[in-house]
This record gives structure tokens, sequence and C-alpha cells, in this order.
């Protein structure tokens, strides 16, 4: 039941770490660091980790470069396991120094300068071990207005945890190339602890876009091989919920089901690969 990071949980230089694993899209990326350098907070209350695939590129370093008189920010880049997105976000959360840590997505959109101010409001005011920013769609990238987003969902495109709790759960499985957050998210809600859902904190990002089974085929094949770690229930929750919108797919009503009934099947066809011992074709 546990990660395979080592979160320090007794550094508290500052109040928000805020993480960002990402791999080119420069033009995306430059406009999360926009919002969090139009924060109210000072600099010397939050840090910025920046942490690019794939050894990183020089339009990632230049454009930290470009930011980081601005916010106090830094940059690493990955050598190893590439794509593989538990294995990133522990790089990541290896360097926080904060007692809060907020993982954010490239094209994620904070909504207010007082964003990082009133998350750390909402952790005091509540004492939660986590807290779900509300999110929604940022723009319409289909003709028939496909702006579908879940607005309370603990996904890393922004979610917010104590550094104890991601300390005492040791963070994500490194080997799980996608939905590495739901599976964190298993393990946060077995361990007992719950969520607080808050409507003064506002997100957009990008609705849910599958282009190709390529990435649901890794992650099912990815979240397979975690059969000999978990206990039965919790495995075999981890494999309902990558399967549940199946249906969805001979009922497409909607933008919506199509895209998660489609992501279901490449899920799927990735368990099938696991036990079977084929290559899943995901860079």
């Amino acid at each position: 039941m546990e990660g395979d990071a080592a979160v320090n949980s007794v550094t508290n230089e500052y109040d928000i770490s805020c993480v960002i694993n990402f791999y080119g899209r420069i033009d995306l990326l430059e406009g999360i660091l926009y919002c969090l350098t139009e924060q109210d907070l000072p600099n010397s209350r939050y840090e910025v980790i920046l942490v690019e695939d794939r050894g990183g590129t020089k339009d990632g370093f230049a454009t930290y470069s470009k930011f980081k008189d601005k916010i106090n920010v830094s940059y690493h880049s990955l050598s190893a396991h590439y794509g593989m997105m538990g294995y990133a976000r522990n790089f990541a959360l290896n360097k926080v120094k904060g007692r809060l840590c907020l993982l954010l997505d490239d094209d994620t959109v904070l909504i207010g300068n007082d964003f990082l101010t009133t998350l750390i409001d909402e952790f005091t005011r509540t004492g939660a071990d986590a807290v779900i920013p509300h999110g929604s769609a940022s723009f319409c990238l289909w003709k028939e207005k496909y702006c579908y987003h879940e607005p309370y969902f603990p996904t890393s495109r922004c979610m917010a945890y104590t550094t104890d709790v991601l300390s005492k759960l040791h963070g994500f499985v490194s080997s799980i190339t996608g939905q590495e957050d739901v599976e964190f998210v298993v393990r946060y809600l077995a361990s007992g602890k719950k969520f607080y859902n808050s409507d003064r904190l506002k997100y957009m990002h990008p609705p849910f876009v599958v282009n190709n089974l390529n990435k649901p085929i890794a992650v099912g094949k990815s979240v397979a091989g975690l059969w000999k770690r978990y206990p039965p229930l919790i495995y075999s929750l981890l494999i309902v919920n990558g399967a549940r919108h199946l249906p969805l797919l001979f009922s497409p009503a909607s933008m919506k089901n199509r895209m998660q009934g489609k992501f279901a099947l490449g899920f799927m066809i990735g368990v099938f690969y696991y036990f079977f011992n084929l290559k899943a074709d995901y860079r």
C-alpha cells in the first residue's frame, strides 16, 4: 500500500511547492508559469519545480531561464524511465521543500492572482490532508462544443496535498505510465483520508481527448502489472476504475462518452497486453 518515493516531510522552507511535469509544449508551459508569476503570495513563500521528460529540451531550459528572475523556480530533466509518469512525479516530489504540494499540468490555467493564498487558507481553515480545486474546460476543441470537465476530480492537473501525507504514502508508483494519480487516490482513500472540495479555488484545463489508443493501452498494461503489489481488492478497484466507462462505447451520445469509452477500451486492451506479454507501442 505504498508508492516508491522518499518524500521529505519535515522541511518547511516554503508554504507551497508547485510541481509541473512536462515535455516540450512551451507555449502551454509559459501560460501556467505566467499564472504563478501573477500570484499575490510573496515569492519567498513558494517554489516552482519544473521536471522535463526525455532528457529535457533547449526550449524547456530557455523557458526556465526566462522566468527564473521572476519567481523561485528550478529546472530538472529526466535521464531515465522516459514516459513513466509515476517515476516523473516521484522525481519531482523528491525535490519539494514546502509543507504543501500543488501538482499542476503544463496546460492548466489558475484563475485569480490569489489562488495560492486561498489554497493556504483552505488547508489552514479545514485541516484537510488534500484540497481539490474546482475545474472547468478551458476551451472547445471540437465543433460539437465539447467542454466537459469533471468539476471535482483528484487529478494531478491541479491537486494539492500536504507534503506529510505524500510522505506517509510514499508518493506514486514509479512503473505506471499514466493514471498514476488515480492509483494514488485509491491508496489515499484506503488509508482513511478524505478530500476537501473547494469552491473558492478555480482552474481551467482542456477537456479529456483520446486521439488514439496507444497511451491508454500503455496505461492499462502498466496498471495491470501491479497485481503482485497490492491486495486483490485494491487491484480490482484499479482495473474496474480503468474499465468503468467501457459501456459508453455502445451508446456514444456525446463526445464525452466517446472519449471516456475509447480510453476504457484501450485500457482493457493494455491489461490483455500485459498478461500475454505483448508490446505496447507508446513512447
